[in-house]
């Protein structure tokens, strides 16, 4: 047994077993594609060797390319990789390969897959062509061996959306030829000694027909990319590739498919999706909290509140294996909530995501309470209660005497302080909170919000709850709004400033989307209720400066009982499928709104919405950075991107400010406070940042850094 850098070489027989070992996923880093050729060449040429095994070490193949590295090419501008060569040599070695595949074969991993001649899988094993979700294709023959083995329809969808197969799938596609019964290497080697040819993918046509056979299915894949995959580059790109596919010779389409990659690595697009990719991983490593903390496991569960908030995260527990009691007190709460998580798990099985022994099995795990029977034995309780502190606090002060003593209690208030609530509790080192996003069942994000008094093991084991969950989570300090929603009231509150300034509605919901946003600022006002963004404004109050500016159209909307969808009236108006339309009361009441204001409504341009309402979001940020309530810039953009629609393509508010220029943002901000106000009071860091050059992401490398000393 012998070592080429990063893959181990050994001989079982007469087979050459090539073992990358690059932990712990074994990305194809620079480094792992050199060992694998020389390694490769030396099987080729050794006598004793009739076929040649290629395995990943430890729980998976190989799960995709070196990120970072990708990273760095992507902001150098230049897309070098030696990858689609490697593979090139693979297909064209003289004795057979086997992949034997355990684990992911995501993105270079299955092209290094498909270059072998022969393709084996353990039956937990999963194979993808991811590379679309940071915004590039496959740039190593993926689009082009792909179709020849499973096919042009699955390979548009494997490659367009970028989702993974399953090992049973990949056979019945013709991407793996056989599942391993029992071990896999000893599987795989039993198989390599039977193996006496080298069959070649890119020879492979059978699965391939003539374009104009075709024509119907691209033309049909590129209308539904442009519906559902708004502004995105790499969808669409994909397309493309695979078309070469069938209407170029092989080496032609890998050259045209190189070239696609190319350009789209070094896309802003790619940039901003690669560091969306990255941020995710960074937002795991919270300082004081590692894989050694200690931590309370959640076994059982129960929630307070049968809303739409208390049953979706009801559901978080239930889908992830957890029993959950859900508690309310009038039992039509509790009865309209089971019936509700009946129909969407109904749904779920309408749409093939799961079985109906699985809904069966998920909503046995969920109990109804109208008491507190059964939370003496629950790990964690969360409240899910109206929006009051008051209403809060008086649930916690139940909790402490019927929770058990050592279970968790959190809140998932969006803007009420953690500190105020947890004074209800004797214990309020128990209290936490959990800020998830709705439909809780659906939505990734959730905010992890400690109090002064949070210990240590809670905090440490929301993170690793979340995880459990299937949540993305970001820690966020304590100050009201948390990150997302205290954001979020300077963004609304620009957005109605430019009304009585001029605009429509339906202007700036427009502008917004057509920017990317998913949905306008007053479309989801009127989806969320008026009447919850109004029970916010007191506690958003403590938190400005005298002399803030907002508009009174909001008010007067919630005076005259127009809460938005659910009375058929807010910013629009709704029609019984709850289409949207404008109103012209509504324009009635900004004028009037306007004119108080003694403001004369100009025209307004789209550019300029975008900016007044981003532009405000990005200072509210670096305000939150400087004052230390976000761990870094790159976890603020995951909570807009994941829970607030801002489009992923841009990295989120503040990858975007880096991308335009700190500069240019400040600059811009200075002229909006010289005509409105403090209303645009620039933040101190972004100042700093701006006058010295620097950006976010450096300030992120900064303090990470510090922490990784402090710790």
């Amino acid at each position: 047994m012998s070592s080429t850098g990063q893959v181990r070489y050994r001989i079982e027989g007469h087979i050459a077993v090539l073992t990358i070992e690059n932990p712990p996923v074994n990305a194809l880093s620079a480094e792992v594609q050199e060992s694998l050729r020389s390694a490769m060449l030396r099987a080729t040429r050794d006598s004793r060797v009739s076929a040649v095994v290629l395995i990943g070490a430890g729980s998976t193949f190989i799960a995709g390319a070196d990120i970072r590295q990708l990273e760095r090419m992507a902001i150098e501008g230049v897309a070098r990789s030696t990858l689609p060569q490697l593979v090139a040599e693979i297909e064209a070695a003289p004795k057979p390969v086997i992949a034997a595949v355990h684990g992911a074969a995501f993105g270079g991993g299955l092209e290094v897959a498909m270059g072998c001649h022969y393709r084996l899988a353990a039956p937990d094993a999963r194979i993808g062509q991811p590379e679309v979700k940071i915004g590039i294709i496959p740039g190593a023959g993926g689009t082009q061996r792909l179709p020849r083995l499973a096919g042009i329809e699955a390979a548009l969808e494997i490659c367009v959306f970028g989702e993974p197969v399953s090992a049973d799938e990949a056979m019945r596609l013709g991407v793996i030829d056989r599942i391993a019964e029992g071990d896999l290497l000893e599987f795989a080697l039993q198989f390599a000694a039977t193996c006496t040819t080298a069959r070649s993918t890119r020879e492979r046509a059978d699965k391939l027909r003539t374009l104009e056979s075709y024509a119907p299915l691209f033309t049909a894949w590129r209308e539904r990319v442009r519906k559902s995959r708004r502004n995105l580059l790499a969808p669409a790109a994909a397309i493309d590739a695979i078309q070469t596919a069938v209407d170029q010779p092989f080496e032609e389409g890998c050259r045209k498919e190189r070239e696609i990659f190319e350009r789209l690595l070094v896309s802003s697009q790619a940039r901003a999706l690669i560091h969306v990719f990255l941020a995710e991983r960074a937002a795991a490593k919270v300082p004081g909290v590692d894989k050694r903390s200690a931590v309370i496991p959640v076994e059982t569960a129960a929630v307070v509140g049968a809303g739409t908030m208390g049953r979706g995260i009801a559901m978080c527990f239930a889908n992830a294996g957890i029993p959950v009691l859900l508690k309310d007190t009038k039992p039509e709460a509790v009865e309209a909530a089971m019936g509700a998580i009946e129909a969407a798990y109904h749904a779920s099985v309408q749409k093939g995501r799961i079985s109906a022994h699985e809904m069966r099995t998920r909503l046995s795990r969920i109990q109804p309470r109208l008491d507190y029977s059964g939370f003496d034995a629950s790990d964690i309780v969360v409240e899910a209660a109206f929006e009051s502190l008051e209403v809060k606090r008086s649930l916690f002060a139940e909790l402490s005497v019927h929770a058990k003593r050592a279970a968790i209690l959190a809140t998932n208030t969006s803007y009420q302080s953690i500190d105020e609530i947890a004074q209800a509790c004797p214990h309020p080192g128990r209290v936490i909170g959990l800020h998830f996003f709705s439909p809780a069942n659906v939505m990734r994000l959730v905010e992890i919000v400690p109090g002064k008094a949070t210990a240590g093991i809670v905090t440490a084991s929301a993170l690793a709850l979340a995880k459990h969950l299937g949540k993305l989570a970001i820690v966020a300090g304590n100050c009201p709004g948390f990150i997302g929603n205290r954001m979020l009231r300077v963004y609304r509150r620009e957005a109605q400033l430019l009304l009585e300034e001029g605009a429509s509605p339906k202007q700036v919901d427009s502008a917004l989307e057509e920017w990317g946003m998913a949905m306008g600022p007053f479309a989801v006002q009127d989806l969320a209720g008026i009447d919850i963004a109004m029970s916010s404004r007191n506690v958003f109050a403590g938190l400005e400066p005298p002399g803030i500016r907002h508009s009174r159209i909001i008010e007067m909307l919630f005076a005259q009982g127009r809460l938005g969808q659910k009375t058929g009236a807010g910013w629009y108006r709704y029609d019984e499928k709850r289409t949207a339309h404008p109103d012209p009361e509504v324009e009635t009441i900004v004028l009037r709104a306007a004119r108080a204001a003694g403001i004369m409504p100009r025209s307004i341009q789209s550019a300029a919405i975008v900016e007044r309402t981003i532009y405000a979001l990005i200072n509210e940020g670096a305000h939150i950075l400087e004052e230390g309530y976000a761990l870094r810039a790159s976890d603020i953009d995951l909570v807009y991107t994941n829970g607030y629609g801002f489009p992923a393509y841009r990295g989120g508010p503040m990858r975007y400010a880096d991308e335009i220029g700190l500069e240019s943002i400040y600059r811009r901000i200075l002229e909006f406070r010289a005509v409105h106000g403090i209303n645009w009071e620039p933040s101190a860091l972004l100042a700093r940042l701006a006058e010295s050059g620097s950006s976010f992401r450096a300030w992120d490398n900064e303090e990470s850094y510090r922490y990784a000393v402090a710790n």
